[in-house]
């Protein structure tokens, strides 16, 4: 102010009156707003003479420099001084908020933060990108921060109308509509998978609207998403139970409606009914009923494919000689059925004699030298090559697809692989009580498990098994974590302190006793003399002699 009376005595006399006439206004800079003075305003003491429009009457303005300007350049700081002090005034009302308010984007809507009773922190949609209103609707909400309990603050949230959608009733049909366009929606990697969520959500659809199975139930039907609550979900998930689905089917089905509710929660109160842990089915409960699937031995496996390779008239499946290269691939490669049925000969390399393969399922890659039989079988397979296929009639019949795009081909080439089972007297699936359908015992992915079970046997080390299935195979542990007899064995014995015979001392015994081969010891009794020997068991006799 002192700037002010010095500069104002200077060029216009005598402080503390004076009278300007040569400009239109005097415009004074204060804290980032310019101040219109009209002409002949007096400055009286620290004092500015203002109009009352343009700034409330106790607002105190600490004068940083005086600016002479015309009328055109006064206008235009009306407006920069109309914005700036609402600025003020919004600066003031958003420091009143218990909570935050932001944005997600710029110019998006706006979002209130809150922390309400017990440490729980929620997020309000406020469906508006103005400052203003998102300040007024805050502040309804500032109401459930002084909620002493969760169950009171929950209440007021179901109170409090107008600040969101969540008043907005919509039909499940819409429901779904806008489930299709939320940028947070599930993207399945697969048709089917994008099907599935469909089918789930109808589903649930006929069973909320009333209809279960083909009956209509008497409970009271509802139309609209915002009254869906956990209790009718509850209710979804025991009849879901009802119908002998296998417990990860149940528990897929229980997320994809977790997610799609996940994505309309604009549009129902409270929390997402589909939250709860108990909805979800625990594995325990099909324990002792699960039937695993089986590996095929090498005898069965010759089985199938002399099967495959006879005139048999009974023998009968389309494209028998190309099914017969599938099988081929799969016993000598570990790979499942869609990559052995798409194989591609820009994979093969016969003069290297490998195989690169990326698995379909999860993206590995892997490379796989090519066994004498495999080379033989795709030589063969050369004959009739008329694309990349190795195999191009039933890879054809394996990508047909349905009018909706889901892959049915691949059930028909499951129909195909598994006729040369039953030709050799063994039954893909079996019945297990609870369960609505058949579990497989038997089918192409026995090829895998007999793959890594001839490698363990045989002492491949795990890591180079892995190399050629794919890494995180689960296979692969169920056969490389059993412990053999011998390992057993060696615990006992340290811990008893008694030292065991090394396997290559029980194989020198074994052969000792056939060169002095006794005289009192006939073929059987010789034969059941070696077999205790390697096995590490008492010595044989009459008295220990075995059942079996």
């Amino acid at each position: 102010m002192k700037l002010v009376k010095q500069k104002l005595r200077k060029n216009y006399g005598k402080w503390p009156f004076f009278d300007v006439f040569e400009l239109d206004y005097i415009c004074l800079l204060s804290r980032g707003s310019l101040v219109r003075v009209p002409p002949g305003a007096p400055f009286l003491s620290s004092k500015i003479a203002v109009f009352p429009h343009f700034f409330p009457a106790n607002l105190d303005f600490s004068v940083l420099s005086v600016i002479l300007c015309s009328d055109d350049i006064m206008q235009r700081s009306v407006v920069m001084l109309s914005t700036q002090t609402r600025n003020r005034s919004r600066f003031k009302r958003m420091s009143t908020l218990q909570g935050k308010l932001r944005q997600k984007s710029k110019g998006g809507q706006f979002y209130y933060r809150l922390t309400i009773a017990q440490g729980n922190r929620r997020e309000f949609s406020l469906g508006t990108s103005d400052l203003d209103e998102a300040c007024k609707k805050a502040a309804e909400l500032d109401s459930i921060w002084l909620a002493p309990t969760s169950e009171v603050a929950l209440a007021q949230m179901n109170a409090i109308r107008g600040f969101s959608m969540h008043a907005q009733k919509i039909s499940f049909e819409e429901a779904w509509d806008k489930y299709q366009v939320h940028p947070n929606r599930a993207t399945p990697h697969t048709v089917e998978e994008r099907i599935g969520y469909r089918k789930t959500f109808e589903e649930f659809t006929r069973f909320a609207t009333g209809i279960i199975g083909k009956k209509r139930s008497n409970r009271a039907a509802i139309t609209s998403i915002n009254e869906v609550t956990p209790r009718l979900c509850e209710e979804f998930a025991l009849y879901l139970k009802s119908t002998s689905l296998a417990v990860n089917t149940h528990n897929r089905k229980m997320k994809r409606l977790r997610k799609i509710f996940e994505c309309l929660k604009d549009y129902y109160e409270g929390d997402n009914p589909f939250r709860s842990k108990t909805l979800m089915r625990s594995e325990r409960e099909e324990q002792g009923m699960v039937v695993h699937r089986q590996a095929f031995t090498k005898e069965q496996e010759e089985q199938i494919l002399a099967a495959l390779s006879d005139s048999d008239p009974n023998h009968k499946v389309k494209n028998k000689a190309e099914i017969r290269i599938v099988y081929i691939i799969g016993m000598f490669t570990g790979q499942r059925l869609k990559d052995c049925v798409l194989l591609q000969w820009q994979n093969i390399d016969l003069k290297e004699r490998r195989i690169w393969v990326k698995q379909f399922k999860t993206g590995k890659e892997v490379t796989i030298p090519i066994a004498p039989e495999l080379y033989e079988a795709l030589i063969e397979a050369k004959e009739w090559k008329c694309d990349q296929f190795v195999i191009p009639k039933s890879a054809a019949r394996y990508s047909k697809t349905n009018a909706e795009g889901k892959n049915v081909g691949n059930n028909l080439i499951d129909i195909d692989v598994l006729r040369p089972i039953r030709w050799i007297g063994l039954e893909p699936a079996v019945e297990v009580p609870g369960r609505k359908k058949k579990m497989t015992v038997y089918g192409f992915h026995s090829l895998r498990h007999s793959f890594v079970s001839f490698c363990a046997e045989a002492g491949v080390p795990k890591a180079t098994l892995l190399s050629i299935i794919g890494t995180g195979s689960e296979i692969a542990d169920k056969y490389y974590t059993h412990v053999s007899d011998e390992s057993q064995q060696k615990a006992i014995e340290a811990i008893s302190g008694k030292k065991g015979i090394s396997a290559q001392e029980r194989i020198d015994q074994a052969l000792q006793l056939i060169e002095e081969r006794p005289a009192n010891l006939s073929s059987d009794d010789m034969i059941q003399q070696i077999r205790c020997i390697l096995r590490g068991d008492a010595p044989f006799t009459k008295d220990n002699e075995p059942n079996s």
